[in-house]
């Protein structure tokens, strides 16, 4: 017990300021008119339907491994620019990133985005819960890579990115390439999955 409250204390101003930054990110999407829980006003861990109303609404849902994968990229590009910073601080830095893309991605300009050219034709955007929950699960991730080994992470990305793909039709470059330059095929093909 001695040894958790040392390691706590030793570490008191990262865990301030990751809370500080859930804080942030929660209370500015409030401010902007976010559902704390979504639509339905209901709390819930898990949605794993990317057709439901209830997608991006509870704290994970199959997105959630896109995060995940958001904070082992962070930490790789953050290694290669920032390698001398230390690693508590780059740990910010990818919280403070992933926050930022939370806000973004909830404004009308994302959120338009995506009902445009992606298959999330009724997307409403991310409960105020469900972007706090990302931000998590990006630290997660950026924690996964600082304590795995490169191939390992290389590994879980594979396995998150193909898994997604198999069980949703959907994943992170999936996402990223129908945000950037979108394909009518791979809009079509996303859309048969519903259909299954």
């Amino acid at each position: 017990m001695e040894k958790n409250f040392s390691l706590l204390k030793k570490y008191r101003y990262i865990v301030f300021s990751f809370v500080l930054i859930l804080v942030l990110v929660g209370g500015i999407e409030l401010w902007t008119g976010r559902s704390p829980f979504g639509p339905d006003g209901k709390f819930g861990w898990w949605d794993g339907d990317v057709w439901s109303s209830e997608n991006s609404q509870r704290v994970s849902d199959a997105y959630t491994f896109s995060h995940i994968i958001h904070g082992m990229l962070f930490y790789a590009f953050l290694w290669l620019v920032a390698r001398r910073l230390p690693v508590r601080y780059r740990f910010l830095l990818a919280l403070l990133i992933e926050g930022g893309w939370e806000l973004l991605e909830n404004s009308p300009l994302i959120i338009n985005r995506y009902r445009e050219v992606t298959i999330s034709l009724g997307y409403v955007g991310d409960s105020v819960l469900n972007s706090v929950s990302d931000v998590v699960f990006a630290g997660l991730g950026f924690l996964m890579a600082w304590f795995s080994r490169v191939w390992m992470t290389v590994a879980l990305i594979v396995i998150f990115e193909v898994g997604c793909l198999f069980w949703v039709r959907d994943n992170l470059t999936l996402n990223v390439i129908m945000l950037v330059s979108p394909s009518e095929t791979i809009k079509e093909w996303q859309s048969e999955g519903h259909k299954i």
